[in-house]
C-alpha cells in the first residue's frame, strides 16, 4: 500500500505525517480521512487552488494534470514546477512526499 508523507506544516500537521493510502483516491481525499483539514472551499471541483500541495517525491508517479488545473494553479500561492491541487492529484502505487504551502489564496474567506 503506498504512503504519503506529509512534511511539517505550522499549523495543519505541526509534526508531520506518514499515511497509508490507496491507489486511486486522490491526496487531498487522503489526507481529509487522516484530519489534516487541507482547505478545499471548492470542495474538490477544481475551481479554486486552497488544496494546492507541492510533491517533493514522486511527482512523475501522478498522471499529468490537465488543462483546467493548470489554469487554476497559475493562480496559487507559492507555485512550483511540482505543484498539484491535491484534490485532482490521484494516488498510484508509488509513495509521495508532499509539502502544503505555508500560505493559501481563499477568495472566499479573504474577500469578506
Amino acid at each position: 500500500m503506498p504512503q504519503i508523507i506529509v512534511l511539517p506544516h505550522a499549523e495543519l500537521c505541526p509534526d508531520g505525517a506518514v499515511l497509508e493510502a490507496d491507489a486511486g483516491i486522490s491526496i487531498c481525499d487522503v489526507l481529509l480521512t487522516n484530519d489534516i483539514d487541507i482547505e478545499h472551499a471548492c470542495e474538490k471541483s477544481c475551481a479554486c487552488t486552497t488544496c494546492h500541495v507541492i510533491v517533493r517525491e514522486g511527482f512523475n508517479s501522478l498522471a499529468p494534470s490537465d488543462e483546467l488545473e493548470d489554469d487554476m494553479l497559475d493562480k496559487a500561492w507559492g507555485l512550483e514546477p511540482n505543484s498539484r491541487l491535491s484534490c485532482q492529484a490521484i494516488m498510484t502505487n508509488q509513495n509521495l512526499v508532499i509539502e502544503i504551502p505555508k500560505y493559501t489564496v481563499n477568495m472566499v474567506k479573504e474577500g469578506h
